[in-house]
């Protein structure tokens, strides 16, 4: 069925209703304010831009939630011991929900680069949109727990967009809604949708696949979002308000000055939305029953977040607060059940510098009892002073235990630095005590040196070795590159210190030197040094070239006298003949 697009101020409703629907808008934009349960002043009302229709936009413009961020600066993650107040909800972000932002960030940094997409964006449109998919209430996977939906956008109070996927994302065949935890209506979702998690499908409920979907939708004009022209220009196409626009800057401010990761379904939820003043309730799905996943109306309280247990701490903390509390009526998830983390293997992890570690770490989730935990999401988190990442290009990486319980980080990868550096293993969305990995990089080394060619390397005294010196390092037989290295002309084979006579190198200002450091390898592994000379002394010397690692190699230098070519021998003049007698 054609979408029917059209906004209130377009005349999408008959006459009537749009004068009784415009003079409520007109009331709930006028300069009177409400104000918070803190006596902050809230303005209500919206204030969209005349132009773009509603369906042009990621939401459909449907309503969305206005709390504003909490008067305090945010503060660090809560210490073992603390215990997770509403408060602390409402400023943290739930731990799988900040994990699929942060996913989202690092893929549209590698394939858009020039939108400088910050995840803070879309965490704060993620809290205006849906209350960060109310609390964090999502399954291991990313999923929300049940449909988060907007109300009908049917033309009485909101746009006018008549049914576009027959139900299949919003349950309604009549009108379309605006679906999940980012809201996007289906006809949006029908091009923008990603997929985030890798599990092969485009669903709008998974915060996964929404956060990425909403990256690609702020980047797709080839916005910089690093310029706050483009900026605007990319949250109002999301939801076309002005009030949108300034209620999403605030969040994202107070992101970027720090926010913390609490366990999913903790987040306090949202209760003051945009259309309140409308009246205009979300109604259920004909086919999806009422759930505390709905939007709430006006009526509907914050709900406080669960205490942590004493002794409990934010996932990542190295805090055990016991199984998670469920709700009575529910069933609780996988998530819920895991009471502790326990190496599934894992040998030593030692990698030479710009390498990949043969060795992948692996950690299992269990019960009280022992009992492995599949389908629960396990975070691997690099920390400490170091370059390394993970295979992905990642610091971090979320894993699904298999049917043993079993997560399997993707394999890292040593940067430049040397030294030790710790990975973190913690459950997403849990509070019990994480598992921590020491890696160990190398500097790059060699084991095998050799020249590149069988020239005679020869010189006359005073003169200069025509042919240079150079050769190629390997390791385990494959290129070893940027190895460091050191040449030294030495006394003798058995007698590594420096020589005093002989070939040398010159400086930069042309004095002679006999040791060289500071070399290095190039990608192919080769090295050319630089130009030998010869002083007057003649005789065999020999040239050292040692890299990190161990190898060496020895190259053997003549200085000899040219030779000179012996002067000829005047040849004996042939005996006169005999004249002839006369």
């Amino acid at each position: 069925m054609a979408a029917e697009f059209g906004r209130l101020r377009k005349g999408a409703v008959n006459t009537t209703v749009a004068a009784v629907v415009v003079a409520a808008l007109a009331a709930s934009q006028a300069p009177g304010v409400t104000t918070d349960g803190a006596g902050r002043k809230v303005t209500t009302g919206t204030q969209p831009s005349p132009d773009a229709p509603a369906a042009d936009s990621a939401t459909g413009n449907s309503p969305y939630y206005t709390d504003l961020p909490p008067l305090k600066s945010p503060n660090p993650a809560p210490s073992a011991g603390t215990t997770v107040t509403p408060a602390a909800g409402e400023a943290g972000i739930p731990a799988t929900v900040l994990d699929a932002y942060k996913k989202a960030e690092a893929s549209l940094r590698a394939s858009k680069p020039g939108c400088n997409l910050p995840w803070e964006l879309l965490a704060a449109i993620g809290k205006v949109e849906s209350g960060q998919a109310r609390g964090g209430r999502v399954d291991a996977n990313g999923t929300t727990l049940s449909k988060i939906l907007g109300p009908q956008l049917n033309g009485v109070g909101f746009a006018n967009i008549s049914d576009t996927d027959d139900g299949a994302y919003d349950g309604d065949s009549r009108y379309d809604r605006a679906v999940g935890p980012m809201q996007f209506i289906p006809s949006t979702w029908e091009w923008a949708g990603r997929d985030g998690n890798g599990d092969g499908r485009k669903d709008p409920n998974n915060v996964y696949d929404a956060a990425l979907a909403a990256g690609h939708y702020l980047c797709r004009f080839g916005w910089n979002l690093a310029e706050p022209g483009d900026l605007d220009r990319a949250i109002l196409s999301y939801n076309n308000s002005q009030d949108y626009l300034q209620l999403v800057r605030r969040w994202l401010d107070y992101y970027r000055k720090g926010t913390h990761e609490i366990p999913d379904g903790t987040g306090t939820l949202p209760s003051d939305r945009s259309d309140d003043a409308v009246g205009a309730n979300p109604t259920p799905s004909p086919t999806q029953p009422a759930s505390p996943s709905a939007p709430a109306g006006p009526s509907s309280p914050a709900q406080p977040t669960t205490p942590a247990k004493p002794g409990g701490s934010e996932p990542g903390d190295g805090g055990s607060g016991g199984p998670k509390p469920t709700p009575p009526g529910t069933t609780p998830t996988p998530t819920d059940t895991v009471d502790h983390l326990e190496d599934a293997g894992t040998a030593k992890l030692t990698a030479m510098a710009g390498g990949t570690f043969t060795e992948r770490i692996s950690a299992r989730a269990e019960t009280e009892s022992g009992k492995a935990v599949a389908k629960v999401r396990v975070r691997f988190t690099i920390t400490g002073d170091t370059d390394a990442t993970f295979s992905t290009g990642e610091k971090y990486a979320a894993v699904l235990t298999d049917s043993t319980g079993k997560a399997v980080a993707p394999a890292l990868r040593a940067g430049e630095d040397t030294g030790e550096f710790t990975v973190r293993v913690t459950v997403v969305g849990r509070t019990v005590a994480g598992l921590d990995y020491t890696a160990t990089v190398t500097e790059r080394a060699a084991d095998t040196l050799a020249r590149t060619t069988d020239a005679a390397l020869t010189c006359v005294p005073g003169g200069e070795f025509a042919e240079r010196v150079e050769v190629k390092a390997t390791y385990k037989g494959a290129v070893a590159d940027k190895v460091a290295a050191t040449a030294t002309l030495i006394k003798a084979a058995d007698d590594p210190a420096e020589n005093d006579k002989g070939p040398y190198f010159k400086d930069a200002d042309g004095k002679p030197v006999r040791t060289l450091t500071g070399l290095k390898t190039d990608d192919k592994g080769l090295l050319e040094l630089p130009k030998l000379y010869a002083d007057d002394t003649t005789g065999t010397f020999l040239l050292r070239v040692a890299t990190a690692g161990g190898a060496t190699l020895t190259v053997e230098l003549k200085v000899a006298a040219a030779e000179t070519s012996p002067e000829p021998t005047p040849s004996e003049e042939p005996a006169e003949s005999a004249s002839p007698s006369a």
